[in-house]
């Protein structure tokens, strides 16, 4: 809104035309975003707690966990509403991957907010049910897939790409690209919502991710330096660098909120929704392998949860008893049962993602 505004008003004032310059908006999508969460962050906590939406700790969990007990949670709508807001005022509302990805995030955020209230409104430990949690994150996930695919002008936009090699990308067709989609939109999402177990653990990951991102985005979106890079150039995706500037501002201004120890958790109506638009921006800015390397923490710590049921589902069947590959999954319970602290675990989780996104940085150049 305020793009179109600053337009209407350079045709008599040039001073506004620097609002045109996508790096300008991006700037300030994330400036405004994060003013939006220190703003609204201290009323949004008040409310949640007045509302006694607090968090159910397990008591099977780390004992010091037990001390969160009723720390407000379900504070991903903060965020969504300063992305939401953000991205309509800073963002070209004529961009159809601006819009993609925005119906994305805030229909997985319509999930998790609906599991999120059951738990702890209506007390329902179980939330909502894992097949119909399921069902709707594939609606989303196949809606999104099916309008990339039909609406990609050329095969190059529905290529895998491969890094660190100068020309190798593997045609996929429109169901092999559809499922592809599907599978990074609702895989991501899933693995961003396991990691969120921690003060700061997943949302500081998302940030650095959706900051680097922005310069995927910036390059996608211009020929030249598309060409230059040997990457596919998506005319439009460009726009998706002042979205993602919202995203790194809204999630740094929850991380003062979420940081150790945290007044606030996002719940799944934030982890959902945050792991859906990274999964979402990947898949147009064809770099799902880029997103896989960058988001390796959230990788790992899927992993670590599907060997860990796996094993005890096979051993209890084979031995008649379950047993365990790690003290306790997601992989952040394991290290603190080692005796890692959890500040010690989030930190050096950050580190980690700090070198893998640098990494996915190298892809751009090292060809």
């Amino acid at each position: 809104m305020l793009l179109a505004l600053t337009q209407w008003l350079a045709q008599d004032v040039r001073f506004f035309n620097v609002f045109g310059y996508l790096t300008l908006r991006t700037v300030l999508a994330a400036m405004t975003a994060l003013v939006i969460s220190f703003a609204a962050g201290p009323g949004v906590i008040r409310w949640l707690a007045a509302k006694k939406i607090g968090q159910a700790v397990r008591t099977d969990g780390p004992q010091t966990h037990l001390v969160k007990s009723g720390t407000p949670t379900m504070g991903g709508v903060l965020i969504l509403i300063a992305i939401g807001v953000t991205t309509l005022l800073w963002a070209d509302l004529g961009n159809k991957y601006v819009w993609t990805v925005l119906v994305v995030t805030l229909g997985y955020g319509i999930v998790g907010w609906y599991d999120d209230w059951k738990k702890v409104v209506y007390r329902d430990p179980n939330g909502l049910s894992a097949r119909w949690k399921f069902f709707w994150q594939s609606l989303l996930g196949v809606g999104a897939a099916l309008f990339l695919a039909y609406s990609a002008p050329s095969s190059a936009q529905t290529e895998l790409i491969v890094p660190f090699f100068k020309s190798v990308a593997y045609p996929l067709g429109i169901v092999g690209f559809i499922v592809l989609t599907y599978c990074v939109i609702v895989g991501t999402s899933n693995a961003v919502n396991l990691t969120d177990g921690l003060d700061g653990l997943a949302i500081m990951p998302t940030v650095m991710i959706a900051a680097a991102f922005v310069i995927f985005a910036y390059v996608t979106g211009r020929v030249d330096y598309a060409r230059y890079l040997l990457i596919p150039h998506v005319p439009g995706a460009g726009e998706l660098c002042v979205l993602l500037g919202a995203i790194a501002g809204a999630g740094l201004g929850f991380l003062w909120f979420n940081a150790y120890p945290a007044s606030v958790f996002m719940g799944d109506v934030g982890a959902l929704a945050l792991g859906a638009a990274l999964g979402c921006v990947a898949v147009i800015l064809r770099q799902e392998i880029v997103l896989f390397i960058m988001g390796g923490i959230f990788v790992v710590e899927t992993l670590s949860v599907m060997l860990q049921v796996t094993w005890f589902k096979y051993t209890r069947k084979k031995y008649g008893e379950g047993r365990r590959i790690l003290r306790m999954a997601p992989l952040h319970h394991h290290f603190e049962q080692s005796g890692w602290k959890e500040t010690q675990v989030v930190v050096r989780f950050w580190i980690i993602t700090i070198l893998l996104v640098l990494i996915g940085l190298s892809t751009l150049k090292l060809r």
